[in-house]
């Protein structure tokens, strides 16, 4: 039976406890700025949830204080071995008690004593009086503490212990923890105990006789008692009589500290609003910090920068609806064209393909934003402008390169106004970009995260003015009253991003250039990929999709032949009770709740000595294949094009790499016959073929380029195959003697080293002994002495910098490239010497699209276009009678892209298909 909690119980909360225990416990969150708030983020979390529960008006959160306690006078071992505390969590908990004080809550700290003490002090005063109190913690100890007044929370399990449940937990009531705990002793803490005396025997003791005192009254009844060594139990209680009341005296919790403040003084007062925002702006504690600011005006700190003394928190009142032609031609005649224009369209849909013109939002002062409305339908709407007057009078504008455009994720925007042929250009800045290029892990970069986090406004969500779900309302649908404040906000906040944005990526030139050479010239050549889309042969991915049923089927029976009877090979529960409970293979791995893991990894090394894993292995891979590419592509086929149109992502990957999707079109698998078999479908139209041309080891050439290390540099400009060098430097033997063997081991040595693999990592990859691949890699070093020296000075600079760069000056932050967690920090460690690498191919093939385009709109033919880009390699549509010479041209463009000091090779394949032509 649960415990029954009056209601405003009051509320101490250990906050020692719980910090430890936060700091411990994913997520390991860091702000942008590299900070670890995760510790702190959970102790709020608790908070908050306490409050939330309990609405408490008489409420303390306690704290050790620093330096020794009484215990320490007692006992100079008590706590000893405890190593000091990681830098990660000392640092969090000034920021923490700041937030505890600004919430409003009671703080306590005192020296000389343990939060322990201070809780069972206050806890006893309020008992005397009546009082019941609801101790939160996670601390065994504080089960002495338990009484008729008196329960235990543990928050993060959502456990209650009153006094049934201590003896249900422990086995003993709560007046017997103290002897409890001192008989077993803490290592925890130190406390010695009774040697060899575990919970069992102490509970076995205490069952019989109650407490220590009664033991040493009666010795010899202890070896009447039913637990093992009973009969010597008297001689080690005697001779560890000292040692076990010396134990007992430290596992009391001290109820009699001299305090300044009584139990009916601890009330918890108003919370201190513009601090909390700051404080949570800091930490960015985005969610916490909306609705703070959803409560009322924004105070003047921004989250951990200081916004200019002039301004002021962001009104709306300056916001404007346009209905009238002239209206329109008013405020068009007063804008300045020499200052930046914020503009922003709203739609029917978030397809650009389907997507229709609602209004526009324009802001060129800060405040003063208008919506344009053209295409609201709804009962009593208001006369609008029309949609073809307001483009006719916004396309002069639109499209004068002289004009400076700013937006966020202006690529969307560019392809709406591509829908009534007008094509966006003098786009200056897209603040989703500049987020990215300034710092790409510090925070999603869509307007209203970005909002929070540099203005410290909470915008208006488009489910406050559309709603949520099934019901949500298309943009059209909904009243001037409401769309036109949230619209305006839209060019207003883009504007003031702007301004704050562009300040900050200029204070680097290399990051200016990253953002305004590479990132913004890349928005209109990936919005005609766009639109241009793909073909694929609809027929041919019907039949691969049957084809691959049949398979499925043809799998899951052999997987039924083999476990004796039919199961679902998508369920890890009934995989796990075949595999480990039938089967009885071995348990490699557990999930988080003790389960057998039934994770890729863990079925491909099962699958090396046992058929069910490995067939279960192909039915997913085949499995996805069907529901995401054959299934699917199909029914993603434009209906006005007939062509499939991904959409590009630019602020998504951390290096700096092009994500897509719908389709995602840089997962089709390569390495199975079956998804060789999907880009077989991607056809050209007639008379056309399919060119591709993609980069030859271009992350092995940076890391020659970068590591300057003479061996890789002399392979490369030689023209070697690297992975038949590498091997003939590992294995001692000269090239022409290689093995295949030996030049796969190499080729995974090669590309293990880029992603800071390590002889396990490599061990597991080639499936050979760890000591084997150590071998491998130590040879590679010390023949290859430049790279060694190269990762060794990358993660120096990363520890110094707090990020790396690439050739082009863009960054990689590593918030853990400190943390004082081995796995988070050699994470971090390995990002460090990828990104160079990673981050330098992604601009490279990105410089390299801005090249082709130009060429392209040089050639002034269009037998050339542009299709897809799928990591190192970019897809073309070309006319047949593009002749060898062309292709040879357009892949110098290409191979010109970038000056690295070993060639720079692309590649080139044409065909019928991209699988012909890859």
């Amino acid at each position: 039976m649960a415990a029954d909690i009056p209601q405003n119980p009051f509320i101490l909360v250990d906050g020692s406890s719980y910090l430890f225990r936060a700091f411990h416990a994913p997520p390991h969150l860091t702000n942008s700025a590299g900070e670890p708030t995760g510790a702190i983020y959970g102790v709020v979390n608790m908070l908050r949830s306490l409050l939330k529960r309990y609405q408490p008006s008489h409420m303390a959160v306690v704290f050790d204080a620093k330096g020794p306690t009484f215990r320490n006078d007692i006992y100079s071992e008590y706590k000893a071995h405890r190593p000091p505390m990681p830098d990660d969590l000392r640092v969090q908990i000034e920021p923490l008690h700041n937030i505890i004080k600004a919430m409003g809550l009671p703080l306590i700290s005192i020296e000389g004593v343990e939060a322990d003490d201070v809780i069972g002090t206050l806890a006893k005063k309020a008992g005397e009086k009546g009082r019941f109190t609801l101790i939160s913690t996670g601390d065994k100890d504080m089960a002495q503490l338990v009484n008729e007044h008196v329960v235990l929370i543990n928050t993060m399990t959502d456990t209650v212990l009153d006094r049934a449940g201590v003896k249900d937990k422990f086995g003993v009531n709560p007046e017997q923890i103290i002897d409890y705990l001192a008989l077993m002793g803490d290592s925890s803490d130190n406390i010695p105990g009774l040697p060899k005396v575990g919970e069992k025997t102490a509970v076995a003791m205490l069952q019989g006789i109650p407490s220590i005192d009664e033991l040493y009254q009666d010795l010899d009844a202890v070896k009447a008692l039913d637990f093992r060594g009973a009969k010597k139990m008297p001689e080690k209680l005697e001779e560890f009589r000292e040692q076990l009341l010396m134990s007992r005296t430290l596992a009391t919790i001290k109820c009699d500290v001299e305090l300044s403040c009584e139990p009916e003084g601890l009330t918890i007062s108003e919370a201190n609003h513009d601090e909390l925002v700051n404080l949570y702006g800091k930490c960015e504690f985005r969610r916490w910090l909306g609705e703070l600011l959803e409560q009322g005006a924004a105070t003047d700190q921004a989250l951990g920068e200081e916004p200019p003394a002039e301004q002021p928190a962001i009104s709306r009142d300056g916001y404007r609806t346009l209905l009238t032609e002239s209206d329109v031609k008013a405020f068009l005649e007063n804008l300045d064209s020499n200052q930046p224009l914020a503009f922003d369209t709203e739609t029917t849909s978030l397809n650009y393909m389907e997507a229709e013109l609602v209004g526009v939002s324009l802001a060129q002062k800060a405040g003063e934003a208008v919506y344009i409305p053209v295409a609201h339908d709804y009962p009593g709407v208001p006369e609008q402008v029309s949609r073809e007057r307001l483009l006719a009078l916004l396309e002069p504008l639109l499209t004068d390169p002289n004009w400076k455009k700013v937006g966020q994720n202006l690529k969307y925007d560019a392809h709406i106004l591509r829908r009534y042929d007008i094509r966006l250009v003098g786009i200056y800045n897209d603040t989703m970009l500049a987020s990215y290029v300034f710092n790409s892990v510090g925070s999603r970069h869509d307007m209203d995260t970005l909002s929070l986090q540099y203005l410290n406004h909470k915008t208006i969500s488009y489910e406050q003015v559309a709603g949520k779900g099934a019901k949500q309302l298309r943009f059209d649908h909904i009243a001037l009253e409401e769309a036109a404040p949230y619209a305006a906000e839209d060019a207003d906040i883009t504007l003031r991003l702007h301004q704050t944005l562009w300040q900050k990526v200029g204070e680097s030139e290399e990051l200016k250039s990253v953002l305004t050479d590479i990132e913004l010239p890349l928005i209109p050549v990936l919005c005609d990929m766009e639109q241009r889309g793909v073909r694929v042969d609809v027929q041919q991915l019907k039949q691969q999709s049957h084809e691959l049923g049949e398979k499925l089927q043809q799998l899951e029976q052999k997987a039924y032949e083999i476990a004796g009877k039919e199961f679902n090979l998508g369920s890890p529960k009934q995989l796990q009770e075949i595999l480990f409970e039938q089967l009885q293979l071995p348990v490699i791995k557990k999930t988080p709740k003790g389960a057998p893991s039934t994770a890729e990894e863990v079925l491909q090394e099962l699958a090396h000595d046992y058929p069910l894993p490995d067939i279960i292995l192909q039915h997913r891979s085949m499995s996805k294949l069907k529901s995401t590419y054959t299934d699917k592509l199909p029914k993603m086929v434009n209906p006005r094009t007939n062509r499939i149109h991904t959409s590009y992502h630019q602020a998504v990957a951390a290096t700096g790499r092009l994500s897509s999707s719908e389709p995602n079109l840089q997962n089709i698998p390569i390495r199975t016959e079956e998804g060789r078999r999907v880009r077989k479908a991607f056809v050209p139209e007639q008379g056309n073929r399919i060119l591709a041309i993609d980069y030859s080891q271009i992350e092995l050439r940076i890391m020659a380029h970068l590591s300057q290390d003479k061996a890789l540099l002399e392979a490369f400009a030689t023209g070697q195959d690297i992975h038949r060098a590498t091997a003939a430097e590992v294995f001692s033997v000269a090239p022409e003697d290689v093995t295949d063997n030996q030049r796969r081991s190499a080729k995974a040595v090669n590309f293990g080293l880029i992603y800071g693999m390590s002889a396990f990592g490599l061990a597991r990859q080639l499936d050979i002994p760890r000591h084997e691949a150590q071998h491998y890699m130590d040879k590679y070093f010390e023949r290859f002495p430049g790279v060694l020296t190269y990762m060794e000075q990358t993660r120096e600079t990363a520890r110094q910098q707090g990020y790396v760069k690439t050739l082009f000056g863009r960054r990689l932050q590593l918030p853990d490239i400190k943390a004082s967690n081995g796995a988070r920090r050699k994470a971090a460690e390995r990002a460090a010497i990828n990104a160079p690498m990673q981050g330098t191919a992604a601009d490279i093939i990105k410089r390299a699209m801005l090249a082709v385009a130009d060429w392209i709109t040089q050639r002034g033919n269009d037998d050339i276009q542009m299709l897809m880009q799928v990591h190192d390699e970019l897809v073309f549509e070309v006319a047949e009678t593009v002749d060898q010479s062309v292709i040879d041209e357009l892949v110098d463009v290409m191979e010109q892209a970038a000056k690295l000091d070993v060639p720079l090779i692309a590649e080139a394949g044409i065909g019928g298909s991209w699988e012909e032509a890859h």
